[in-house]
Order: C-alpha cells, then sequence, then structure tokens
C-alpha cells in the first residue's frame, strides 16, 4: 500500500535504470525524492538487456512490467556462425514460455520514467561536487554545469546510482579504488535493421578464442550487437578510436564478409558503446546517510546478465526497508544490505561462467562451450539445461523479495 505521507527527502543522483526505479519506489512510500543527471536530457538509447525473475518480479511490483513490455517471441532464434558464413542453430533460452525478457534498455528506463509522479523533480545537466554529513542529514553541493550555477542543500538520504565509476562513491567513500577489471573490452550499439542475409528476427553468435561477436534479436526490433574480447592492456584499448582497437583485436585473420559488414555498421553507428568489463566490489554499500545502488555499489557486469534486475530489486527493496523502518535511516540501509548481499554476491559469481559463454577464454574453453551448445540442441535437453540456467540466476531472489519478512 502507498504511503501518502513525505517521511523523508533523498537525493537520488542518476537517471538510469536503477535511480528511476529507486525514485519511483521511494516516492510509492511517501519519501520525497530530487533526482539529479548529469547529462542534458533522459537518455533515451541503450542496448540489450535482460530481465530474469527477481527483475520481473520487481516491475510487476513497481507497476511497470506491462509498460516495460517484452520482445521476446516464438520465431525469434540465434544461429552460431563462423567468419566463412557457415551457420548452425544455436541457443535460444528466451523461446521458453517462462523465460527472460530480452529487452533494450530504453525499454526498462521509459516504463520507469513514465511511472514517476508528476511531482517528482528532476534536475539535468547536475553533478554533486560535494558531500558532507552528520547524524541528521547530509549536506550536497551540486553544479548546474549548464547554468554554471552551485547550491547546497540538505537530505535525510542520498542514493548513488550514477554507475560503474560512480562520482557519489569517490565523494562519500573515497578515493579507493573499487573497481576490478576482468580484462575485456566491449563495444556494442543497436543495428538499423538485420544483419545482413538474416531475418529481422534472427541472430548469430561468432566465437573464437579470446574474442566474440553477438547480434542479440527481438521479435519486433533489429538486432543489438555486441563485441567482446580479451585484452592485456585496457589502457592501450582507449588510447585509439574504438573501431580500431576493435579491428585489431579481430585480427590479422581476414574477416570475411559477415564479420566485416558487422564491423562496418559498428563505425557507422550513431551511437555506439566502447568499454572496459569491471565489476564493483565493496566491503560496504552505505556510509551514514549515502547508499550506493545498482551499477555503482555492484556492476556485475553484462557476463552476469542481472544489471537491469538486481538495479531494479536493490531500488523496490531500497523503499521497501525505509518504510518497514520509519524515523531509522541507519537501521533500514543495514536491513536493505544484509538482505541484497547474497544476491549479490551470487551474481557476482556468475559472471565467470557466463563470460565462458559470452567470449571463451582460449581454445579450451571454445572447445568446451561448443560442447554445452551441442548439448543444447538435443531434444529435452536443451529446455532442462535452460531452466536450471534460469534457476540460477534467481537462486537467492527470495531475500530480496519484499514480501518476505
Amino acid at each position: 500500500m502507498t504511503n501518502i505521507g513525505k517521511t523523508g527527502r533523498a537525493l537520488v543522483v542518476g537517471l538510469g535504470i536503477a535511480g528511476i526505479a529507486t525514485a519511483l519506489r521511494l516516492r510509492q512510500v511517501g519519501w520525497e525524492p530530487v533526482v539529479v543527471e548529469r547529462a542534458p536530457a533522459r537518455r533515451s538509447g541503450g542496448y540489450f538487456i535482460v530481465l530474469f525473475g527477481a527483475g520481473i518480479a520487481s516491475a510487476r511490483r513497481l507497476g511497470v512490467l506491462e509498460a516495460i513490455g517484452d520482445r521476446s517471441g516464438p520465431h525469434v532464434t540465434s544461429y552460431e556462425v563462423d567468419r566463412a558464413g557457415g551457420r548452425r542453430p544455436g541457443m535460444n533460452p528466451f523461446a521458453m514460455a517462462t523465460g527472460p525478457r530480452p529487452l533494450l534498455r530504453g525499454d526498462v528506463e521509459r516504463g520507469l520514467f513514465e511511472a514517476l509522479p508528476d511531482d517528482v523533480e528532476i534536475r539535468y545537466s547536475t553533478v554533486p561536487t560535494r558531500i558532507v554529513q552528520d547524524d541528521a542529514a547530509t549536506e550536497v553541493t551540486l553544479h548546474d554545469t549548464a547554468a554554471d550555477a552551485t547550491v547546497t542543500e540538505r537530505f535525510d538520504l542520498v542514493i548513488g546510482a550514477d554507475g560503474m565509476r560512480s562520482t557519489v562513491r569517490r565523494l562519500a567513500f573515497g578515493p579507493e579504488e573499487y573497481l576490478h577489471p576482468l580484462n575485456y573490452m566491449i563495444g556494442a550499439t543497436v543495428l538499423d535493421g538485420p544483419v545482413d542475409g538474416f531475418a529481422l528476427h534472427e541472430g548469430l553468435v561468432l566465437a573464437e578464442p579470446g574474442r566474440s561477436v553477438w547480434a542479440f534479436p527481438f521479435a519486433d526490433h533489429a538486432p543489438s550487437l555486441l563485441f567482446s574480447y580479451r585484452t592485456s592492456d585496457i589502457d592501450a584499448e582507449f588510447s585509439r578510436p574504438p573501431i580500431e582497437s576493435i579491428r585489431a583485436a579481430y585480427g590479422p585473420e581476414p574477416t570475411g564478409p559477415l564479420l566485416e559488414g558487422l564491423l562496418t555498421r559498428y563505425e557507422q553507428a550513431p551511437d555506439a558503446l566502447f568499454d572496459s568489463v569491471q565489476q564493483v566490489k565493496m566491503p560496504h554499500w552505505h556510509r551514514g546517510r549515502v547508499v550506493l545502488i545498482g551499477d555503482s555499489a555492484w556492476c556485475v557486469t553484462l557476463y552476469a546478465g542481472m544489471g537491469a534486475s538486481s538495479g531494479m530489486a536493490g531500488g523496490e527493496l531500497l523503499g521497501t526497508m525505509l518504510q518497514r523502518h520509519p524515523d531509522d535511516v541507519p537501521g533500514a540501509l543495514r536491513a536493505w544490505e544484509a538482505r541484497m548481499r547474497p544476491f549479490i554476491h551470487l551474481q557476482q559469481e556468475s559472471a565467470l561462467p557466463g563470460r565462458r559463454i559470452f567470449t571463451p577464454h582460449d581454445r579450451k574453453e571454445l572447445l568446451l562451450r561448443a560442447g554445452m551448445m551441442r548439448l543444447m540442441r538435443m531434444p529435452g535437453v536443451g529446455k532442462a539445461m535452460g531452466r536450471r540456467m534460469l534457476n540460477n540466476k534467481d537462486m537467492q531472489a527470495k531475500n530480496i523479495d519484499v514480501a518476505a519478512p
């Protein structure tokens, strides 16, 4: 039940999935959230994500599941391919009727954003530059980069939902480095049409030792493209244009027409991501009246596949714990973290086996991956393995079920 009384004023830093979900839940339980976002406007783009059971359950409880939608379908399929153009049936866990939901990040953000009440204040082009707190409240200095203006305000709670390289984390937790690189790079974009030679609802995986290319299919949208590769020098990858680093990683062998076409489309895409793959590992996610959530706190990585789900679940649970611990913000944060940690630990641990599926490290892992794909194509075996994978993804999810006592 929604509490219509305002019980506190909270600053939410970051207008991504975790930030919007947190602001929405805070408002539902009677808090007054103020959201600040570094960008000059809400970002409507985004790439392939998956909502698993925990995320689907949180979206349903937040009242946004139908608005978020579902881009799976009975005809969506994927192929294992090689550079020469050969193809064979691949793994498609999204064909399961009760399986996860493949989506674009923008689908989730839009559904959450449209559910925000009109009285939730959002300030764009705004970043925190100083955080000081006492027992009663947190004082934050905010800089409006568009107007070049600065203001200092007090909040009962500050939530850092500003991503893997969080400013809130640096200001409130100090300069210690919490990023743990996996020594992999990714490049991603959304295609403007089907892959050449494939239907709109068909995707592909080209997996080689230390590198892979994925085109994630949707029922009603062009695929999302992902390059994923191993590197021994992350800094060197950022020292040149992204397409040059990606092309170098997939050489020196001839690309062939399929891979060359995907590289060209990434290079020509108006909006593309290029970044290193890193996890965030911290002994505590809250300090006084400042708390981190989503990638700012844990960043399970795309290899775990639970970023969007854990961000929504974390935001929903945070609001519920604040509702259950009125007038005791520190107690609410302790209860929230105690619930979330076992779940997040499991998801971070799943990044390694997930990475082996996404991008086999060497020839041995490539052969193991090929064997798993053969098993997945066997009648009956594939569905059983898919169900097991989904169960593993949502194991410990009962810890973050807000219906639990």
